[in-house]
């Protein structure tokens, strides 16, 4: 089993960045991808970026440019710095832990990211 925390999030203008951090808890050492998903009102949760073990990440084509995930093994981190963010960011921001040995995939509690002038 697999705890996820976030924090970080809030309300920024356009243009402007914002900086997520999840840290996971638990059976960690099970965990192969770590990463954020996203869901904004009336649409299906989003993958925005993954990142495996070896440092490999998956970018959603809508923020590659713009955000990069870091993930920290000894830390059991993640962060995503979210740069030159649009409104069309304004979403939900859902923390995942994912490996092939885990029941299921692991989120975190969701964080508010509003993109507003």
């Amino acid at each position: 089993q697999v705890q996820l925390v976030e924090s970080g999030g809030g309300s920024v203008q356009p243009g402007g960045s914002l900086r997520l951090s999840c840290k996971a808890f638990g059976n960690v050492f099970l965990i192969t991808e770590m990463g954020w998903y996203r869901q904004s009102t009336g649409n299906q949760r989003e993958l925005v970026a993954l990142t495996n073990r070896g440092g490999v990440t998956n970018l959603a084509d809508s923020v590659k440019g713009r955000f990069t995930n870091s993930r920290d093994l000894a830390k059991n981190t993640v962060s995503l710095q979210m740069n030159n963010l649009t409104p069309g960011d304004t979403a939900v921001y859902y923390c995942i832990a994912r490996g092939v040995l885990l029941d299921r995939d692991y989120w975190g509690q969701g964080t508010q990211v509003t993109v507003s002038s």
